[in-house]
């Protein structure tokens, strides 16, 4: 006769390959989002070339594949793959938080929160600041309608119209800082999965993530801040 013990649980191994399925998938998908951020940081730092460089620029994105392809068609194909690439990573993430939530008993969750880093901890909360960021820099930046400007601006006057804003530059600063931390611990976690790192790695991947994180936040951060502040009018 075979006894189970209810407390020693092992991970079934259909578990174990669901897990690192969705690991990848939440891999890949950063990394798609992570190459669109490059390239929209690049964008943005059009602003300091003045309107007609920024909306020749915004017009050009438009315009890609044209005349192979109508007006827009390359822009779709990229929106819907970012849509799938988001869509994809919060589901990974959710469903992996709620597998790990399962798996492990409570005293064990509290000591594995203590030995995490702080970017590591605020990954969730950092991932919902930014779900709700995007959807509100769409309205406004890419949509118009929340821009002080209006729908019918030029690129250009609607991104000096929301970044002359005290609290619209706050709210971005607040995002982007976000963003920062998500991107630190999220680069060194792709490394993991996709075994791109071990121990003797380990402090080169960090200190690549943390560069990497800094840089594009900075990126990021250095045009709303200059049209706060004059440079960029």
């Amino acid at each position: 006769m075979t006894v189970t013990h209810s407390g020693q649980r092992r991970t079934p191994k259909a578990a174990k390959t669901s897990s690192v399925f969705k690991k990848v998938v939440m891999a890949v998908s950063g990394i798609i989002l992570v190459l669109y951020l490059v390239a929209h940081m690049v964008g943005n730092l059009k602003l300091f070339a003045g309107a007609e460089t920024f909306n020749g620029y915004s017009e050009w994105i438009r315009r890609i594949g044209e005349p192979a392809v109508p007006g827009q068609t390359v822009l779709w194909i990229i929106r819907l793959v970012l849509l799938v690439a988001v869509a994809a990573h919060i589901w990974a993430a959710i469903s992996l938080w709620r597998q790990a939530k399962r798996a492990r008993p409570q005293q064990y969750v509290a000591r594995k929160q203590v030995a995490q880093s702080y970017a590591s901890r605020t990954m969730r909360w950092g991932g919902v600041i930014l779900g709700l960021f995007i959807v509100y820099h769409i309205l406004d930046l890419t949509l118009g309608v929340a821009n002080p400007a209006g729908h019918d601006a030029t690129p250009y006057d609607r991104a000096i119209a929301g970044f002359s804003n005290p609290f619209v530059t706050l709210v971005y600063v607040v995002a982007l800082l976000a963003l920062g931390f998500h991107l630190r611990h999220g680069v060194w976690s792709a490394t993991q999965t996709l075994g791109q790192s071990n121990k003797t790695r380990e402090r080169t991947v960090n200190a690549f993530a943390t560069v990497f994180a800094v840089v594009l936040t900075a990126g990021f951060l250095i045009p709303p801040l200059s049209v706060l502040v004059g440079i960029i009018e």
